[in-house]
């Protein structure tokens, strides 16, 4: 394919580009600078693309791996070293209100709440908050898609009656 080619076939998928950034990132700003990075990994690449395979497919993937390297780099920069002697605060973000007594005291009662779920809500829930997408919450726990989805959502509901003083 010449680079002129490659070049107007890129140019006719910005739009749909833009759109898929725009459901990958749900921001206007992050959707734009999503679709410039694909573009220039795209244009550095075009002697990678091999004729004859799906252009807009090849194009995708590009966007979709830059989300999601970009996606770990900040989940890697958001978490602290524990230092407690029983790694408690492992994995938390640096703004999770532990600077304050008030904060560590919510956490707790939070920490108690989500414990108090039975284990077919608790489970999946915990799962959930630490990052686990569905669909690997269905496959660890060998249940059907919307059997999670359903216990996360009736949990989160569970939580927000338990803990509606915190609003």
């Amino acid at each position: 394919m010449g680079s002129s080619n490659f070049q107007t076939k890129l140019l006719d998928l910005q739009s749909n580009l833009l759109n898929f950034a725009y459901t990958l990132t749900a921001n206007r700003d992050d959707a734009y600078d999503l679709l410039q990075d694909t573009t220039l990994k795209a244009l550095d690449n075009e002697d990678k693309y091999v004729d004859n395979t799906n252009f807009k497919g090849w194009v995708f993937t590009i966007m979709r791996n830059i989300f999601i390297n970009n996606y770990r780099k900040v989940v890697r920069s958001a978490t602290v070293i524990d230092q407690t002697e029983d790694l408690y605060h492992l994995n938390l973000p640096q703004d999770s209100g532990f600077e304050t007594p008030d904060g560590s005291i919510a956490a707790n009662e939070i920490t108690a709440a989500i414990d108090s779920f039975a284990d077919e809500y608790r489970i999946p829930f915990s799962m959930h908050v630490a990052g686990y997408k569905y669909n690997e919450i269905a496959e660890q726990m060998n249940l059907p898609l919307g059997t999670i989805k359903s216990r996360i959502f009736f949990a989160r509901q569970r939580l927000q009656e338990m803990l509606k003083d915190y609003r």
